[in-house]
């Protein structure tokens, strides 16, 4: 038994309160890195999770300063279409705006707007050349059999400028013209781009979102290791995707380095995440594979039972520990994915080495999940589920195969043990009340640190460790917040 280490999580550690100099919690900066190459003001992921993330949670989150990961479970062109969604949903310049035809009807343009989440198309020519612009006012109360050509706005009362022109340029001639949208136009008429002043009213109320070099949100996109993962990320790369997430529950295997190897060979320095893991070996192995991040965690979520089914795992507080000890030697970021039940749990982790923390359950309540808020036994609730359970697999093989999709997930659960479960949970209203709360305890934890900054922090935090009676002594956990 002396062999055996201890390991740890969240709940059986605490910060040490240390001197401090900060005045004002105001004054620490969460900013962190999510990949090599992507930074974040707000160190909250949400997780790729079917019952957590897709385009309105991931836009929710990147306005808030994080990011967020699209799920996988999706058909290829599904979930690209929730990544456009995003990288769609504001921009000081969209380069390439959804367009239709002016022979398409009124019911196409209605699909289109409501499916790409807009509310006007510019209207082009088979050569890109615009003829004028469709708005949702234009077919408010129009007949679905009406065509484009007789409801819309046509080229000679638009007011355009040219792809070079500049956002002040901009906000002036849109300010002065009281436009809501304008379409930028080359010397030869064809369409180069749109500004609308949705997107231009957002970058100022914003300045903490998490954008790309463009102006547009950023956004992660989950793929697998097997089946159709190649022709997925190639399809997440054309939609626009700033990072893909590879994701397994056993990253320290052979399927996940020849998946590297591959996607970094088809996708060149597009940012890759790589894991789950728990172990200071794993995360050495998927660094020389490539990965751009890590992200670390064996069972710890809520939703995860495979401790409980496979017996394997390694409590996070100890796999954050052990698995930045080497991630930090080379620069690479580590996410620690579940485990997160308070805002403090978020401060240990960072302390612990940690650059970002994933969000699952604590975001699966909110108005910005997927699902319907259900009312059970007078409490508002909302369904969340992990991504190894049976109503997960049962959803998946009856999208995948709607005649043989049930009698194929009969058989392979006979073969296979669920590792996951599917749960209601406290309905918890806007997300960004969520991430509030636990940016709002981050900066706490990191000011009793005597830490500004999160790489101060990984430097100065400290621990120790406590009992049974010490997690009493904390408090009544059922009133942290949530």
């Amino acid at each position: 038994m002396d062999g055996i280490p201890l390991a740890l999580t969240y709940d059986d550690v605490l910060l040490v309160p240390q001197f401090s100099a900060v005045r004002s919690r105001q004054e620490v900066d969460c900013a962190a890195a999510f990949t090599r190459q992507i930074s974040l003001k707000v160190p909250l992921v949400s997780a790729n999770m079917d019952s957590v993330t897709e385009a309105r949670m991931a836009v929710a989150v990147a306005e808030f300063g994080g990011i967020g990961v699209i799920h996988r479970f999706l058909p290829i062109q599904a979930q690209a279409a929730e990544v456009t969604r995003v990288k769609r949903y504001q921009s000081e310049i969209i380069e390439s705006p959804q367009t239709i035809s002016a022979h398409a009807t009124i019911a196409e343009a209605r699909q289109v707007m409501e499916r790409m989440g807009i509310g006007g198309l510019p209207v082009v020519d088979p050569n890109q050349r615009l003829l004028g612009l469709l708005t949702r006012r234009d077919v408010l109360l129009a007949d679905e059999s009406v065509l484009v050509s007789e409801r819309m706005t046509p080229r000679e009362r638009l007011v355009v400028a040219t792809p070079e022109v500049t956002i002040a340029e901009a906000r002036r001639l849109m300010s002065g013209h009281r436009l809501e949208k304008l379409p930028l136009v080359d010397a030869q008429g064809r369409l180069a781009g749109l500004i609308t002043a949705k997107d231009l009213s957002r970058d100022v109320s914003l300045g903490r979102a998490t954008r790309d070099d463009k102006g547009r949100l950023r956004v992660a996109a989950a793929v697998g290791v097997v089946g159709d993962y190649l022709e997925r990320a190639e399809a997440l790369r054309e939609a626009g995707v700033d990072a893909l997430v590879v994701d397994i529950a056993h990253g320290d295997s052979q399927a996940m380095l020849t998946a590297m190897g591959e996607l970094r060979e088809r996708l060149g320095d597009l940012s890759l995440v790589a894991g789950n893991i728990a172990t200071a070996e794993a995360a050495e192995r998927l660094i020389q594979a490539g990965a751009d991040a890590l992200k670390v965690g064996v069972g710890p979520g809520s939703m995860c039972i495979t401790r409980l089914v496979a017996g394997a795992g390694v409590p996070q507080f100890s796999a954050v520990l052990e698995c930045a000890q080497v991630a930090q030697r080379h620069g690479v970021p580590v996410i620690a994915d579940g485990g997160i039940r308070y805002a403090g749990d978020v401060a240990k982790a960072i302390g612990a080495g940690a650059s970002t923390v994933m969000l699952g359950n604590l975001l699966a309540g909110t108005d910005e999940s997927p699902g319907l808020v259900i009312l059970r036994h007078g409490q508002k609730m909302k369904v969340a589920r992990g991504m190894a359970s049976h109503e997960a697999g049962l959803d998946r093989a009856l999208r995948d195969d709607p005649a043989q999709g049930w009698a194929r997930w009969e058989a392979a659960e006979s073969d296979v043990a669920a590792e996951g479960i599917q749960a209601p949970v406290a309905y918890r209203g806007a997300a960004r009340e969520v991430l509030q709360h636990l940016l709002s305890g981050l900066r706490s934890g990191m000011s009793y640190s005597g830490a500004t900054s999160v790489p101060e922090m990984w430097r100065k935090a400290r621990f120790v460790r406590q009992t049974l009676a010490g997690i009493k002594e904390s408090g009544p956990h059922d009133v942290a917040g949530f």
